[in-house]
């Protein structure tokens, strides 16, 4: 049940962080950036669990999960911005 959560919040902290974080090198589809919110959902309960913030069943919560959705949607944007630059 813990890992349907993560999802769910994911998917929140996604869009959230889409809003608070737009830009050009950003994901612009609605499912790219729901799964940059998943991952970043999980990023957060894994380094919060590495941390000791939360217990080994505990996932991150919303504010968390907002957290590491704009760390990853920041390097997508990072590896996005690269490419466009090198790239032809």
């Amino acid at each position: 049940m813990s890992i349907l959560w993560t999802i769910i919040i994911g998917f929140v902290a996604g869009v959230i962080a889409k809003f608070i974080m737009p830009g050009d090198n950003e994901p612009s589809g609605f499912i790219l950036t729901t799964i940059l919110g998943i991952v970043g959902a999980f990023v957060a309960t894994w380094l919060g669990q590495s941390f000791g913030w939360y217990s080994a069943g505990q996932g991150a919560g919303l504010i968390g999960a907002i957290v590491g959705a704009i760390i990853v949607l920041f390097i997508y944007g990072m590896i996005a911005k690269r490419q466009n630059t090198t790239g032809v």
